[in-house]
């Protein structure tokens, strides 16, 4: 064998060996800076818990010397209003029992930016990496999106056209069609950081105004956890409800998994709209936080923003941030046409008006629940 011919046979095992290389950094291995991250992390999410998991996995594939600081887990699972009623408790004495935030919608990011309690995390190009809004200071940036629909039976479509009941195909037939009474069902906005979110947007003066909190009095809306509410509606006992996407979408894709697809429920994507709820990541500021490992943080704020996170929250049935992603969760609609559908929140407004929204809630819907059932007896 010639001499050439040997040079272009080394070439080409070299080539082939880096590539292999990079294949396998690319795969999950860890970079060399993240190995140098180090410390304690907790983390407070709403994500469920399955999500949770995944992420967890992946973090400790990502930074192998980052010590989880919750039992093994780097985080905290709650439900959003549970979490945002601790972080007000410690806010009271000044640190939070957390070093980062993962939370369901950007109110909470407003008020805790105002208060001082966030760190500033620079990315390279927001605007052109991330299609849903973020702070221009990198206080926080969008992580994950849920979208907050109707479900039905399909099933059960022309039983109940038959009883006089037409299943609703808008947010405002939903609370305003009186053949709906007693038979719709939604999550409860105190607890629930999604539909608070969904709540604010449905109420603003450009959409239904708080009268939208009346109707849904008036149609005798039932209060429930999202589980609850589609089994409710996979039995008969509603015939539409108000919940997030992703609950669906997991359910069915669950049930075809287990090789028993569902036929008894289906997503609405209402005709007035969709309501996106962009969920932020935030980094806790050094002074405020548990562990005072901000340098960690930064580190894994930036890694929420890569391909292998936003995959992750794909495989959570979740709709990702990037403006150049393609893929959208199993069994749901291009995000770009969802975004095109978007009723928006206004996000100032969820904050500065939390209270005011939850009183208003309990004085319009949960009384009038009261007093009908007193009437009932």
């Amino acid at each position: 064998m010639s001499m050439k011919a040997m040079k272009s046979i080394a070439a080409r095992l070299i080539a082939l060996f880096l590539s292999i290389a990079l294949a396998a950094g690319m795969a999950g291995g860890a970079l060399a800076e993240d190995m140098s991250v180090s410390g304690e992390l907790v983390i407070y999410s709403s994500m469920y818990p399955f999500v949770l998991d995944m992420l967890d996995e992946a973090l400790k594939a990502e930074f192998p010397n980052l010590v989880p600081g919750n039992g093994g887990s780097f985080f905290v699972y709650g439900g959003s209003t549970s979490l945002i009623n601790e972080i007000y408790a410690d806010m009271k004495v000044g640190e939070l029992s957390c070093d980062m935030m993962l939370v369901a919608e950007p109110a909470l990011a407003l008020e805790l930016k105002e208060a001082g309690y966030l760190e500033q995390v620079k990315i390279d190009n927001p605007s052109a990496r991330l299609r849903f809004p973020f702070d221009p200071e990198g206080y926080w940036y969008p992580v994950r999106v849920c979208n907050m629909v109707l479900a039905y039976n399909p099933e059960l479509e022309d039983e109940w056209e038959a009883k006089g009941v037409t299943i609703p195909k808008t947010f405002r037939d939903f609370a305003m069609d009186h053949s709906l009474k007693g038979l719709i069902g939604m999550g409860d906005p105190q607890f629930s950081g999604t539909t608070f979110a969904a709540l604010v947007s449905l109420i603003q003066a450009n959409h239904y105004g708080r009268a939208y909190m009346k109707k849904l009095a008036d149609n005798d809306i039932q209060i429930m956890s999202g589980s609850a509410s589609l089994s409710a509606v996979q039995s008969g006992g509603l015939a539409a409800v108000m919940v997030l996407e992703e609950s669906v979408l997991k359910k069915l894709k669950d049930a075809e998994d287990a090789g028993e697809p569902l036929t008894n429920l289906r997503c609405i994507y209402p005709g007035d709209g969709v309501i996106l709820i962009p969920s932020p990541v935030m980094t806790v500021a050094e002074q405020r936080s548990k562990n005072k490992n901000v340098k960690a943080c930064k580190a894994v704020e930036k890694w929420f923003l890569s391909e292998g996170a936003q995959q992750i929250i794909l495989k959570g049935y979740m709709h990702s941030v990037f403006a150049d992603m393609k893929s959208y969760p199993y069994g749901s609609v291009n995000t770009d046409i969802l975004i095109q559908k978007d009723m928006h929140v206004n996000w100032e407004n969820a904050y500065l008006a939390r209270e005011d929204i939850n009183t208003a809630w309990n004085e319009i819907v949960i009384k009038q629940k009261q007093n009908n059932r007193r009437t009932d007896r």
